[in-house]
């Protein structure tokens, strides 16, 4: 087998739509892989489209049609030689040229083609072309021939096998790209190729499911080599089978549980002494199951990783780049090293996105951090027939083929709120009889996984109630399977977490802008205003700002300025994030999986991302690393009352004394008591403070303060609002040390929620912790990480450092 890549002397030029002037006669170098957005900006022929405004004046491309062109030079089949021209992915409605002839149509972004050229090649050079027309067009004409479906926004993005956030999100821009996405090669072989490979590892067995493509008769043998053992089988038609024991083999386990040995796996075909082909892997020895069991609440959702329960502290991921043929495998290693740095050991590749790169498998792989993977159908009812069924269940077998042989892949699931949404989004009068997609939920992705992967748990939709009838048991009750609680952000607020217990959390979240200077990045310095047009253009959820602010008015003060209500958004989305973890670990193990929305952003916008779009870690990330530690001590309402909550999510028991006092904020000890945390390994363990420690005289000037060792919990008797904090509490010494500067800051009264915004003193700046309480007479050291050469006393400036007592009143830093 040679491959050749194919991805030089690209060139692309548009033909069709109602393209500008500038653009329309343009022929212009491609990269491949890539798209036309990319190739119009690397041309300077567009503006940003991330910056300001630019992206509602790129609408037009939305109907626009453009072609990829190049000379492909090869060398004629040699007799007896196969020579296939591949695609692995093209972004999405695609006419494939060869030399003048029609070579295929495709219109599914998510699957591989492979086209026969033996007879087309010449070492003089043929045309290769690759024509992209309109995605919109394209799906406005699907539904008109089977029927409009509902979706939850206005684009027919549920009739075509394109990413579906491609057209717009609540978080995500609309720019409906088109190219050549993924790459392009030659295939040259003899007699027979390796035309799909599933390594299936589980704790003491490999077993490796190969289907071969012939192109000859003769005799053949497939060869798998792994830890030292070699087996082979003859094959007999086009699949073969091999299974080696390996009772010695190393475990694999998530991170947080122990180690990631990955072990190399050899496929090799052979016709008697010839090679014809090879597939490289690498296995991970572990098991995976879910425990769905009936219980007197309902059924359990616990998720157990070779026999042990895991709860799941995990991320939802979208894609890491709106442009997705711009992201790199180091952009993928640093997002996900952001999640294991923030404790997780979870993503859930989201459904409105893509079938992930191996790239991010490998990735995961190597870090110990599970994967959870959505089928990619998201938010809409889905026709269950052709053309979308024939694509998606195309696209579907190759990409469990493609995924299956990662161990970080732990569970299947149907898709995003797409039960839900025809249980309560008022689809049903809309859809009649049509299909929906509970086929594919019920019938068809079980079937498959049957067949491809049976040694992952499978879970029909997020959120869904499996082995219930959706309309007899809401695929949202939280007896059962998983939950998305979202009336907290749209509609409640964050303390309404209080009232639910799920089996599993797969969704909730707030928002909040991106770092500042994300937004000075993005916006021109009069529209730094949350009315902005610019700023409004980048808020994308309904009546986004506005459930900001009353999600603010239930805690804190709404404030005028926007530096100011930029870092009170951000704070509040800190802490509802702190608050929804600690109540879903705090329930273990009756709840075993918190999923938050979401780790990052593919643009700079205002989101429930814990990373901004440029990759900066937002406050709401610390807080979420605090909340996602091993160990963690909370106050939390439970049962009427107030009540110290310790997590021990280690092997190790945890026995620790825990200082508990009722302070003023100006240090005066009111009340003390020193309990004792005995918690178990992977346990929780709930204690009841003493009455005279809850009975505050000045609810408005006491605080609850919980210590055990390094971990400190603290617990306000009334809001940001009414407290009467000092607002000059805290004074800051700031000396340079290597790679950086050293910020200490000390307490004269109580401090709640001290944070060093680096990023406002230099755009690359990072600090080590942020979200610090402090009592009078404390200091805490901050280390800021940056190249840039600046005056010390600047991150003394209120602007920089910042806390909850500087909201209340106007902010005076010593």
């Amino acid at each position: 087998m040679l491959k050749i890549e194919l991805h030089e002397g690209w060139t692309v030029r548009a033909v069709g739509g109602r393209v500008p002037e500038t653009i329309a006669g343009a022929v212009l170098p491609a990269a491949v892989p890539g798209t036309v957005h990319v190739d119009l900006l690397a041309a300077g022929l567009i503006d940003d489209p991330y910056r300001g405004v630019n992206e509602s004046a790129l609408t037009w491309f939305h109907r626009s049609a453009w072609r990829y062109e190049t000379v492909l030079t090869a060398a004629p089949a040699e007799p007896g030689e196969r020579v296939d021209l591949v695609f692995d992915g093209l972004d999405t409605v695609a006419t494939v040229e060869l030399d003048g002839a029609e070579l295929g149509r495709t219109a599914n972004m998510h699957r591989a083609y492979r086209f026969d050229v033996r007879e087309l090649l010449s070492a003089d050079g043929v045309p290769l072309n690759v024509r992209f027309d309109s995605a919109l067009e394209h799906a406005e004409q699907v539904e008109k021939e089977i029927g409009a479906r509902p979706s939850a926004y206005d684009h027919p993005f549920n009739a075509i096998r394109k990413m579906a956030c491609s057209f717009g999100w609540d978080w995500g821009p609309d720019l409906q790209t088109a190219g050549i996405w993924k790459p392009v090669r030659l295939e040259r072989w003899r007699t027979a190729r390796l035309a799909a490979v599933r390594p299936l590892a589980t704790r003491d067995r490999l077993t490796v499911h190969v289907e071969i493509e012939r192109d000859a008769p003769a005799d053949l043998v497939v060869v798998v080599s792994v830890l030292g053992r070699t087996e082979e089988v003859a094959v007999t038609g086009d699949r073969a089978t091999v299974t080696i024991a390996v009772p010695d083999a190393p475990t694999w386990w998530p991170a947080g549980y122990g180690d990631q040995p990955l072990v190399p796996v050899e496929v090799t075909l052979r016709a008697g002494d010839e090679t014809l082909d090879e597939h490289h892997a690498r296995a991970g020895f572990r098991d995976v199951r879910l425990d769905e069991s009936p219980d007197e609440i309902g059924s359990r959702f616990t998720l157990l990783v070779n026999d042990v329960e895991v709860f799941v502290l995990g991320l939802n991921w979208i894609p890491e780049d709106h442009l997705l043929t711009r992201i790199t495998r180091a952009d993928l290693a640093a997002a996900v090293d952001r999640a294991v740095a923030a404790n997780a050991n979870l993503l859930r590749v989201w459904g409105g996105g893509i079938w992930e790169s191996d790239d991010f498998y490998d990735v995961c792989d190597e870090r110990g951090v599970l994967v959870w993977q959505d089928f990619p159908l998201a938010c809409a009812a889905y026709a269950e027939e052709d053309p979308i069924r024939a694509e998606l269940l195309a696209e579907a077998r190759q990409n469990v083929t493609r995924l299956a042989p990662h161990p970080s892949l732990a569970v299947w699931n149907g898709g995003n709120e797409n039960i839900w949404g025809h249980e309560d989004w008022h689809w049903k009068p809309r859809l009649g009889d049509l299909t929906w997609g509970a086929g594919y939920y019920y019938r068809d992705f079980p079937e498959l996984l049957s067949e491809l992967d049976p040694t992952r748990p499978y879970h029909p939709g997020s959120p869904s109630s499996p082995g219930h009838d959706p309309e007899v048991v809401h695929p949202n009750d939280q007896r059962y399977g998983t939950r998305h609680e979202w009336e907290a952000w749209n509609r409640e607020d964050y303390t309404y977490h209080d009232g639910f217990v799920p089996r599993f959390c797969s969704e909730f979240g707030w928002q909040a802008p991106p770092a500042w200077a994300t937004l000075v990045a993005t916006l021109d310095p009069g529209d730094l205003r949350k009315d902005s047009d610019a700023f409004l253009l980048h808020q994308k959820a309904e009546d986004g700002n506005g459930k900001l602010e009353r999600g603010l008015a239930h805690h804190l003060p709404i404030p005028d300025d926007f530096a100011a209500w930029h870092w009170a958004t951000q704070l509040n989305q800190a802490r509802a994030t702190a608050y929804a973890i600690g109540h879903l670990r705090g329930h273990a193990p009756r709840t075993m999986g918190s999923i938050l929305w979401q780790l990052n952003d593919c643009w700079p916008v205002t989101s429930w991302a814990v990373v901004d779009g440029e990759s900066r870690l937002k406050p709401a990330w610390y807080a979420l690393r605090r909340a996602y530690a091993p160990r963690t001590v909370s106050w939390q309402n439970r049962d009427g009352g107030t009540r110290l909550v310790a997590v021990n999510d280690t092997d190790l028991p945890w026995r620790a004394p825990v200082a508990v006092r009722r302070l003023r904020f100006d240090g005066t000890e009111l009340a003390a008591t020193e309990v004792s945390l005995h918690v178990a390994p992977r346990s929780v363990q709930v204690l009841n403070p003493p009455p005279a420690l809850l009975a505050a005289a000045d609810p408005d000037r006491e605080v609850l303060v919980a210590d055990a060792g390094e971990l400190r919990a603290t617990h306000l008797f009334a809001e940001d609002t009414v407290l009467r904090y000092d607002p000059a509490a805290v004074r800051a010494h700031t000396v340079v040390v290597d790679g950086g500067y050293s910020v200490t800051v000390t307490a004269a009264s109580f401090a709640r929620d001290v944070a060093v915004l680096a990023d406002r003193v230099a755009p690359d700046a990072v600090v080590d912790d942020m979200l610090v309480d402090l009592l009078p007479g404390e200091t805490r050291t901050f280390t800021v990480t940056t190249e840039a050469s600046v005056d010390a006393e600047v991150f003394s400036a209120p602007e920089v450092l910042r806390s909850a007592n500087a909201l209340a009143a106007p902010t005076r830093v010593g």
